[in-house]
This record gives C-alpha cells, sequence and structure tokens, in this order.
C-alpha cells in the first residue's frame, strides 16, 4: 500500500533522492488523488485479504465481508480479480521455496518499515515480507501497466529491504537481501538481491546525505522522469529552464542539425511534452477559477452534434421509409481491453487467445535504457535483397 504521512517517504525515494529541495518546495501544494492512484489502493487491498485469507488469518466471514466490499467498488471488475490472483500465486510460489530451505520462514504482510536510522522519519509500507534464516524477501505489487518497473538500483524497494533489514536482523542473521516488483498487467517480474553489507553501504553513501538535504530543503534541484510525480512540477522554475533550452536550436531545419544535436533532441522531447502538457492542464484549472493570463482568454471549446434519443430518431427514419441497414451501422464486438474487463483475463485467455493477433508494430525512436531489442532495418532489408536474389 502506499506510504502515508512520511514526508520522506520509501515510495517517493527516487523524487527525493534524485532532487532534495523538492520535498519543501512540494510543501506548498495540496494532496490530489488521481484515479490510477485509487484503481492501485483497490487492488492493493483485493490482493491483502486474498493473502491474509490464504494465511489463515482471518476467517472466512471476514474474508467474504472484505472481499464484497472491494467488489462493490466501481473500479472492481473481473480483469482486476484474475491479475490479483496471479499475483498472489507468484507471491505462494515465492513464499514456498523460501519455506522449502526453511520451513520455520516468516510471510507478513502489509508491515510497517521503519528506516528513520538513515532518514529523518521515514518508513515505508511492504506489501509482503518475508523472512528466513539468512535473507529476507521484499515482495511489491505494482498495479500500473504504463511502463514497466524495474526492480534494479530501485530506490524505493532498497529502502523497503532496509527496512526489514533493520527490523528483523537482531533476531535473524540476514546476509541476503531480494527485492522483487510483481507488476501482473505487463507480466513482468523484476528481482534485485544485494548482500547486507552492500545494502547498508548504499545506505550510508547515498540515502543518509541525500536525506539530511532533502529533509532540510537543500541540495541541488534536478530535472528527470522523477518530475512526473512532483506536486511542484508544473511552476517549478528549473524545470521551465530545462524545457526551454530547446529554443536555443531555434528550431532549424532538422537537416541542418548536428547527429548530436538531434539525439540531445530526442532526449529532451518526452520531458518537454509532458512539461507542455502539464503547464497547460494547470493554466485551464486555474482559469476556470478565475485567472486572466495575458494573451490568453478562456472560450467554449469544439463540440460535435449528438442524438437526443436515437429510438425516436430510428421510428421516425422507418416510417418515412429508410431501411434499418441503411441507418445503423453494422454490430461489432467491443475492443479486448473492454471484452478482457468484462470476462477476465483468465476467461479471455481460455476462450479467445488463439483468436487474437499483435501485429508487428511500427518501428519508434526509444532511449537505449528501453528493454526492447534493437532494430536494425538496413541489415534487414539488404537480407531480403540477398534472398530474392536468390530465387
Amino acid at each position: 500500500m502506499p506510504d502515508t504521512h512520511a514526508r520522506l517517504s520509501a515510495s517517493s525515494a527516487k523524487r527525493w533522492m534524485s532532487c532534495p529541495p523538492s520535498v519543501r518546495l512540494e510543501e506548498q501544494f495540496p494532496d490530489s488523488g488521481s484515479e490510477y492512484a485509487a484503481e492501485g489502493t483497490l487492488a492493493h487491498s483485493l490482493a491483502e485479504t486474498i493473502l491474509r485469507y490464504n494465511n489463515s488469518e482471518i476467517s472466512k466471514k471476514a474474508f467474504s465481508t472484505r472481499f464484497n466490499k472491494i467488489k462493490a467498488d466501481p473500479m472492481y471488475n473481473r480483469e482486476m480479480q484474475d491479475y490479483i490472483e496471479d499475483y498472489t500465486q507468484r507471491v505462494w510460489e515465492i513464499a514456498n521455496e523460501v519455506k522449502a530451505a526453511c520451513p520455520d520462514a516468516r510471510v507478513l504482510f502489509e508491515q510497517r518499515l521503519d528506516v528513520s536510522e538513515y532518514v529523518p522519519d521515514g518508513f515505508g509500507t511492504g506489501d509482503v515480507v518475508i523472512v528466513a534464516d539468512d535473507m529476507v524477501n521484499i515482495i511489491d505489487l505494482k498495479y500500473g501497466k504504463g511502463v514497466g518497473v524495474s526492480a534494479k538500483d530501485n530506490p524505493q524497494l532498497r529502502l523497503y529491504g532496509l527496512g526489514a533489514y533493520l527490523e528483523h536482523s537482531m533476531l535473524y542473521d540476514i546476509r541476503r537481501i531480494q527485492m522483487t516488483i510483481i507488476q501482473p498487467r505487463l507480466e513482468n517480474i523484476s528481482v534485485e538481491e544485494l548482500t547486507a553489507e552492500e545494502l547498508l553501504d548504499w545506505a550510508e553513501r547515498e540515502v543518509r546525505p541525500k536525506a539530511a538535504q532533502a529533509y532540510a530543503g537543500e541540495g541541488e534541484f534536478k530535472v528527470g522522469d522523477h518530475c512526473r510525480f512532483c506536486k511542484a512540477r508544473v511552476t517549478c522554475r528549473v524545470r521551465a529552464e530545462y524545457n526551454l533550452e530547446l529554443t536555443k536550436l531555434d528550431f532549424v531545419d532538422p537537416a541542418l542539425l548536428t547527429d548530436e544535436e538531434i539525439g540531445e533532441v530526442l532526449r529532451r522531447a518526452d520531458e518537454l511534452d509532458h512539461w507542455v502538457k502539464d503547464v497547460t492542464g494547470f493554466a485551464l484549472a486555474e482559469a476556470l477559477k478565475g485567472t486572466k493570463y495575458e494573451g490568453w482568454k478562456l472560450v467554449e471549446g469544439t463540440s460535435r452534434r449528438r442524438y437526443t434519443d436515437q429510438d425516436a430518431i430510428a421510428m421516425r427514419l422507418t416510417t418515412e421509409g429508410w431501411e434499418e441497414d441503411e441507418i445503423y451501422k453494422p454490430q461489432e464486438l467491443i475492443g479486448i481491453t473492454e471484452m478482457t474487463k468484462l470476462i477476465g483475463k483468465k476467461k479471455f485467455e481460455e476462450l479467445l487467445s488463439g483468436l487474437v493477433i499483435k501485429p508487428e508494430g511500427k518501428p519508434t525512436l526509444a532511449p537505449e535504457s528501453d528493454k526492447r531489442p534493437e532494430l536494425n532495418r538496413v541489415a534487414e532489408a539488404k537480407q531480403d535483397f540477398d534472398n530474392k536474389m536468390d530465387e
């Protein structure tokens, strides 16, 4: 579950470690939830309920009460149920692997993990914590499907691991910390394992100084993908200056730019696009509250005409002699995403997997850190040409 009431929470560690002064800057802005955050919270509640019931921590009656409350939420659907069942199944696979080597291993859910030894007032909440003789395993559910999240060098997961180590190292001789991210909607499972020495060294070198800076509102502002979840992202001057640096290129004919300059534009384009959308959305919201921006005014947007009563329209037209197949569109299936939500992921795969294809995607430019393999269309074209010559 998301960490709450911690200024330097584990869940926001990437942000405050990358840009320490942003923490104090964010305090000027109110919390604003999102539909995605609410969906993630519901998915976590469902996962916790199922796991606690599986582990005999709650009765069948208590499970039914909690489950029915979750099902009553408008965001619940069969697809969520299937994905969370996949997640909980994987959790038990990991737990059983640990228990095979250490029968006395403990499996804990929604554990508060204190890291205040390194981070002022810092803590996080571990979705699943498995403690064995010489190791601790952190499992974190990510319900989002926008971007795959890696456990490698992940500050949030490492802080969870650090908190679990500090909590249990007095009773257990913990030498290894394994951190696992499970992202069921992307079929993404990512793992990082560190020795206790490596984790403690990271905490001392990286976390302690950055946390002290962040808590004091000191340090250097830095722009990056961590900005997207910062409450100050719209009006942050450093972010604005970073994005406006592109204007130094004057947007001349791309053919006149060097390869290095084009690469720089590509590197910044995604962040620039997000920044423009953030500022535009903020300006509209403020204009609706009465704020005036020089050179701009609030106007009615473009709208399309629509029918008020389709049945009445159909009756009037058929009475006048038009046939139904002339005035109605042919019937079509709902989309794959909507169908999956309707019948559930498992039923979809059982009934329709052989009737769905995923065409080859159009080539697109992506940063080198992207997990997808690089295309070599020049080599492919040459191979196609050679094959045709051999025919």
